[in-house]
């Protein structure tokens, strides 16, 4: 049997007659406001455990794999930056290496020539 407002009003009045306003409005105030079968029980409440249990387990697995794909791109990432930096230094280095060694070729051929006026010149000179 449902609990109406009807019934809830003849509930406190026949509560009003044998117990007073004071204790029956007290009485009236500890009973749920649209009735029992609203009231969860623990039926109601292992389901719903169950249930947020499913969702924190699922959320769980889906944070889990959304950090293992983030890892595994920023190593992925890391590493090509990492080759990408090798390369370049790589380069930089050859071309450094060449810089040098031209320049001291040049230089060479520069004092070799130098040299070689001198001595032509200290021949003439004789």
């Amino acid at each position: 049997m449902a609990m109406d407002e009807r019934a809830r009003h003849q509930l406190y009045l026949r509560l009003e007659e044998h117990l007073g306003a004071d204790a029956a409005a007290t009485l009236m105030e500890h009973l749920p406001p649209t009735g029992w079968s609203d009231v969860p029980n623990r039926r109601d409440l292992d389901h719903l455990r169950a249930i947020v249990k499913a969702d924190l387990d699922q959320f769980q697995a889906m944070t889990k794999h959304d950090l293992e794909q983030s890892r595994a791109v920023t190593t992925s990432d890391i590493q090509r930056m990492g080759d990408q930096l090798r390369a370049e230094l790589h380069k930089a280095i050859a071309e450094q290496t060449r810089t040098v060694v031209i320049t001291a070729v040049l230089a060479n051929l520069g004092a070799v020539l130098a040299v070689g006026g001198l001595a032509f010149a200290a021949a003439r000179l004789t």
